[in-house]
């Protein structure tokens, strides 16, 4: 299949795991992608599929700034003249633990990590698909807004979600579609960027160990997902095969529906 032959895309969060994995694959496919993260790794991964024969630029950029979400759709204007695809990947729990135990600092920024980051790049986005009568969102949520121990996170998800059916309603006029995977449980590639870089206390391992229960256990499969069973639904909804879903939170979770 080339899907996305002729298309570009902005893929956030792309320095690794699902945000690596779909810019890949749209580039496997035809595309042109722009690869974005905080992570001076995006520039290795973008040579790296550049080396494959593909189109592609990377970006560098902290996405829980306006500006910068800014700059980053300016780059792939300047670049390629429009933006098509936008991928909005950058998100994922920080911290896990009983609600009371969150102090005020750790619940902003989970809120700032999860939710702003994709608020902003619609945002920055919109206005260059709105001028071309065309463009597909997909948000990369999470089946967790029903979880233990992971609440800031949820809430930034549920606002994810919301974001997402609004979006589709407001813009489904002006040719854009707007669309969201909720993950489940995602086996991580090893040697990856931690969220957190602090070493756990014993209570955080216990914690952490509670949400890996809960999450596999409410799932019908009871297991994690691999990356790329995560990829293959965002590519199906970037690309036309999805031309008539729009305002569609898909749930990828293993059948917990969280």
């Amino acid at each position: 299949m080339m899907r996305f032959t002729g298309k570009v895309a902005v893929v956030t969060g792309a320095a690794q795991g699902i945000g690596n994995g779909v810019a890949r694959g749209i580039a496997a496919e035809g595309g042109t992608v722009i690869l974005a993260d905080r992570s001076a790794r995006v520039t290795r991964a973008s040579d790296e599929i550049s080396a494959a024969g593909s189109e592609a630029r990377a970006f560098q950029c902290d996405l829980e700034t306006y500006y910068d979400a800014n700059e980053l759709m300016r780059f792939a204007v300047t670049e390629f003249g429009r933006i098509d695809i936008l991928i909005n990947n950058v998100g994922g729990t920080i911290w896990r633990k009983p609600y009371e135990f969150y102090e005020e600092q750790q619940i902003l920024a989970e809120l700032h990590r999860s939710l702003l980051p994709t608020m902003w790049c619609c945002r920055a986005a919109l206005p260059h698909m709105v001028e071309r009568g065309h463009g597909v969102i997909v948000n990369v949520s999470s089946n967790a807004t029903r979880s233990i121990n992971r609440v800031p996170y949820a809430a930034a998800k549920g606002g994810v979600n919301a974001l997402t059916a609004s979006l589709a309603f407001e813009t489904a006029k002006r040719g854009i579609r707007v669309v969201a995977t909720a993950p489940g449980g995602t086996t991580a590639p090893p040697g990856g960027i931690p969220r957190n870089p602090d070493p756990l206390t014993d209570d955080e391992m216990r914690w952490h160990e509670e949400t890996v229960v809960q999450s596999t256990e409410s799932t019908f499969l009871k297991r994690y997902s691999s990356i790329e069973e995560q990829v293959a639904p965002i590519l199906f909804l970037a690309s036309d095969d999805a031309s008539y879903i729009t305002g569609t939170v898909l749930e990828v979770s293993g059948g917990d529906r969280g």
